[in-house]
């Protein structure tokens, strides 16, 4: 079963085509990548699906929980709403706060507190808070920074920030998780425990997932497809094993012609 849908999707910022009539399919549950040389257009894609540019042109649909929605142009807060979490490449957390703390603001999206519940500081409003509380807890445990709960992010290492993105963007109970190059920067043992990570909160929630990533023994070991992007162009798509002896694939990473005979 289908639970993203794109056709022909199109991003043009003044004369430059970003991203030229992509189309791409994800079934339910696949853990799929999505790479390209530098400049490729992947991160374009992941804000087109989450609503930080509009298309110019083209269709996004999503299904999850029964219902099948068009989110092309919505605002990225109703996309999250809907059931699509992301990361950034840049990580972007609160770092003033402790890490518990930014998983609790995670959670808090999809809270619907009656005004004067919220003002008053009714009982429904504190045991809501505390079932955010215990939940964020509950993430943290499953990514390994239990013991950091009351740390400020701030004084968290490389990966563990990493970490804390991803348990940020579970918070949001997704349908379908994006994950933009959660490897960067991580040393071969840091890359090695992702990989395990992402395996496992795949099937322990349930998750479909999309990645773009440049380490491509993660890429090639953990996504059952690949979607390459050049110049904004879907280039080739498949399995690992089709995708890496791809002379188109083969070429723009290298930069030269290959022989096609």
């Amino acid at each position: 079963m289908s639970i993203l849908d794109v056709k022909q999707l199109t991003r043009s910022f003044g004369g430059l085509t970003a991203v030229s009539h992509v189309d791409l399919t994800l079934d339910q549950g696949e853990l799929v990548g999505l790479i390209g040389p530098n400049g490729a257009g992947k991160t374009t894609v992941f804000n087109l699906l989450t609503g930080v540019y509009p298309p110019s042109s083209g269709t996004i649909v999503f299904s999850a929980h029964g219902q099948t929605t068009s989110i092309g142009g919505k605002a990225p807060y109703a996309i999250c709403r809907a059931g699509i979490g992301r990361t950034f490449q840049n990580i972007r957390l609160f770092k003033e706060l402790t890490v518990l703390e930014n998983v609790m603001i995670a959670f808090q999206q999809n809270q619907r507190y009656p005004l004067p519940t919220s003002l008053l500081r009714l009982p429904g409003f504190g045991r809501a808070e505390d079932e955010i509380r215990d939940g964020a807890r509950e993430l943290l445990e499953v990514m390994h920074l239990g013991h950091k709960a009351e740390e400020y992010a701030v004084n968290l290492s490389y990966g563990e920030q990493r970490h804390l993105e991803i348990a940020r963007a579970l918070a949001t109970r997704p349908t379908l998780l994006l994950l933009d190059e959660p490897a960067a920067g991580m040393n071969p043992t840091e890359t090695a425990n992702l990989t395990r990570l992402i395996t496992q909160i795949r099937q322990d929630f349930g998750l479909t997932i999309l990645l773009i990533e440049h380490d491509m023994s993660l890429v090639m070991q953990i996504c059952e497809r690949i979607y390459v992007l050049d110049h904004g162009i879907v280039i080739a798509s498949g399995t690992p094993d089709e995708v890496r002896s791809d002379p188109k694939v083969i070429e723009a990473y290298l930069g030269e012609e290959v022989d096609h005979a």
